[in-house]
């Protein structure tokens, strides 16, 4: 099981506020949940009743006793419900059940395109679900929430698109007013990178408040945990470093207008055509991988050397928000040590060095599965935050 009771990453009473204090799925007394809490033990137990008959809570084995009756402990019932997680990617797409300890049930992949717009893909989504439920022995009833990731800017306060480059039909849709009509259960939408860093903190590393997910594939992104919360800024993107500047990529072209961007330059589609001009026959992200993978210098020096361009527009994040992890992932990771070798080289070089003294910068623990259980972690919190929870009492 995940850690999945900090419930301030994504930011009551009664029943609610206790409740957060067994999420993270450790056993506890009335006692010991009385004095975490300051509230009379007969109130405990009417609680603890309240979230047992939820099924949400559930006895576990008996403490250890002083002497006289052992007293009970109650924690978090992992499966007592369910969500469901959307990964929807350019060409590909993940649909997952999760049971609240955020550990992923069942799940299913498939080939979709982006580009067919709205409906075709959420029917397909809202198909496959149903069909991954069935397939599990699990009823939309059991369904708390959906959480979905999409490869593109998301409003997130209203699960809508903005302007998604490679998303054309998708802009202002109302992804989850659409979801949530056929399924009648709460729907989150966000976009992939910042699902990606919920699931990398989830899964890797869940004491740390602050971590930076980095996201090397088509695209350039970053999810940003601080203090322990994802920051998406005021509308939503923070973390876009693909579109910094940087000093190499003066007069380079990139996608959206400007000139120079990281992302033109370091990105798999970059490094393939950088590779393309030297003579190599590469034709994508994927045959960069390969190059690598068979040892071709020219492909580990280009990827090195995206590796330095990311740390350059890193070093200011690390002096910015002072992470104590970076996660790489993307399809881009793929590659190894050799981009990451690059980041380190430039941000141990020019960032402080209390700064990097304890900085960890590593491989995505959550590896390809970062985006799916992130989306269930995004499901997760909403469906048991203290409001969640109060609905549920109601």
């Amino acid at each position: 099981m995940v850690d999945i009771s900090r419930g301030s990453t994504l930011g009551g009473s009664g029943a609610s506020e206790l409740f957060q204090l067994l999420r993270d799925g450790s056993p506890r007394t009335r006692a010991e949940l009385a004095a975490k809490t300051g509230v009379a033990r007969s109130t405990i137990a009417l609680r603890v009743e309240e979230l047992m008959s939820l099924g949400l809570v559930s006895p576990v084995e008996d403490a250890q006793s002083t002497g006289g009756r052992p007293s009970s402990q109650f924690a978090l019932n992992a499966s007592a419900k369910f969500v469901l997680a959307a990964d929807l990617g350019a060409t590909h797409a993940t649909i997952a059940v999760s049971n609240l300890g955020g550990a992923i049930v069942g799940e299913t992949m498939g080939s979709i395109d982006i580009a067919d717009g709205p409906p075709v893909v959420l029917n397909w989504l809202v198909k496959t679900a149903r069909a991954l439920l069935k397939k599990h022995g699990l009823l939309m009833t059991d369904i708390l929430a959906v959480g979905i990731g999409l490869p593109g800017p998301v409003e997130h306060s209203s699960g809508r698109p903005i302007n998604p480059p490679i998303m054309p039909g998708w802009d202002q849709f109302d992804v989850a007013g659409f979801v949530r009509e056929q399924l009648d259960v709460p729907v989150l939408v966000d976009n992939d990178v910042n699902i990606m860093a919920l699931g990398e903190q989830a899964f890797g590393w869940p004491k740390t408040d602050n971590l930076l997910f980095v996201k090397v594939g088509t695209g350039i992104g970053a999810g940003v945990i601080s203090g322990g919360r994802l920051l998406r800024g005021a509308q939503g993107i923070a973390g876009d470093i693909g579109h910094v500047q940087i000093a190499r990529g003066a007069g380079v072209a990139c996608h959206c207008g400007n000139r120079g961007c990281l992302e033109a330059l370091a990105s798999g589609p970059a490094i393939a055509r950088t590779l393309s001009a030297a003579g190599l026959d590469v034709d994508g992200s994927s045959a960069v991988v390969d190059l690598v993978k068979h040892g071709n210098i020219e492909a580990i020096q280009a990827v090195r050397q995206a590796g330095r361009d990311l740390g350059e527009v890193l070093t200011a994040c690390v002096s910015l928000m002072n992470p104590s992890v970076i996660a790489v992932g993307g399809s881009m990771a793929a590659v190894g040590d050799h981009l990451i070798a690059g980041v380190r080289e430039i941000i141990y070089t020019r960032s402080m060095p209390l700064a990097t003294s304890k900085l960890t910068i590593v491989q995505s623990a959550a590896g390809v599965n970062a985006a799916v259980l992130g989306a269930g972690i995004l499901a997760i919190h909403h469906a048991l935050s203290p409001e969640g929870i109060d609905r549920m009492t109601a």
